[in-house]
């Protein structure tokens, strides 16, 4: 059974340190005002958004061991730990929050990295976590902008400063992200 709104915040902002709680919220208020702004469902976009990072402090062994046991994307483990929360996070929803709705699980599963063919609630959560009021780092004034012009614009403006970021620190990039970006660009 589904947990209430006011139920699954208390249980999701008990995993997490004050700060991350906070970051939440801010994606949490981002999201509804996008939801809003392009069309898409504000009910769905908050509790994507409460959701999205759950599985964000859990340990990296434990998260690892949901991915191999549950038959989940294994090649995430072949790449940065930071993207794994959004897969666990996906499947913890709907396992232990009891969330049925295969468009929220979806925006909670692609927030990271993108895929193609997003969804309109998948765009709106992403966008949310690179926007909301609390975010402060080189561009973001930048991708808020872009996000009023469209959904697009603003999650190209993301990509593009999250996949700069790991090419001037020489990291591997998730070839998902590129994709992703890349399917934006040919919506426009």
């Amino acid at each position: 059974m589904a947990l209430s709104r006011e139920e699954l915040i208390e249980a999701v902002s008990a995993q997490m340190p004050a700060k991350r709680w906070k970051h939440t919220q801010g994606v949490m208020e981002s999201a509804v005002v996008l939801a809003e702004k392009y069309g898409a469902d504000p009910v769905k976009a908050d509790i994507a958004a409460i959701l999205h990072d759950v599985a964000k402090y859990w340990p990296v062994a434990e998260m690892e061991a949901v991915i191999r046991d549950n038959g989940l994307n294994i090649e995430l483990l072949h790449h940065d730990k930071q993207l794994w929360h959004s897969e666990v996070g996906a499947f913890v929803a709907e396992r232990d929050y009891g969330v049925s709705d295969s468009e929220i699980i979806n925006a909670i599963r692609w927030h990271t990295s993108g895929r193609v063919g997003m969804s309109l609630l998948d765009k709106v959560v992403c966008l949310a976590d690179y926007i909301e009021p609390g975010r402060d780092f080189p561009g973001v004034e930048y991708i808020r902008e872009q996000a009023q012009r469209s959904l697009e614009e603003g999650l190209i403006a993301g990509f593009d400063s999250t996949i700069s970021l790991l090419l001037s620190q020489r990291r591997v990039i998730y070839p998902l992200t590129v994709l992703s970006r890349n399917d934006l660009i040919a919506q426009l």
